[in-house]
């Protein structure tokens, strides 16, 4: 029997780990910013050419 099934790859999971927290701060960071500064909804695109003046 081997051991190979129980070897783990430390590079690859601490890159896993690494990214989680990134992105758990990242997203604590963009709920900050929504909540200090809310985007209002866009305008509406006027629709077909511009008029000539």
């Amino acid at each position: 029997m081997s051991n190979d099934d129980k070897v783990i790859d430390f590079t690859t999971e601490r890159g896993k780990r690494i990214h989680d927290l990134k992105e758990k701060r990242l997203t604590e960071l963009r709920d900050a910013f929504e909540k200090a500064m809310p985007l209002g909804k866009g305008r509406k695109k006027s629709k077909g050419k511009p008029k000539k003046r």
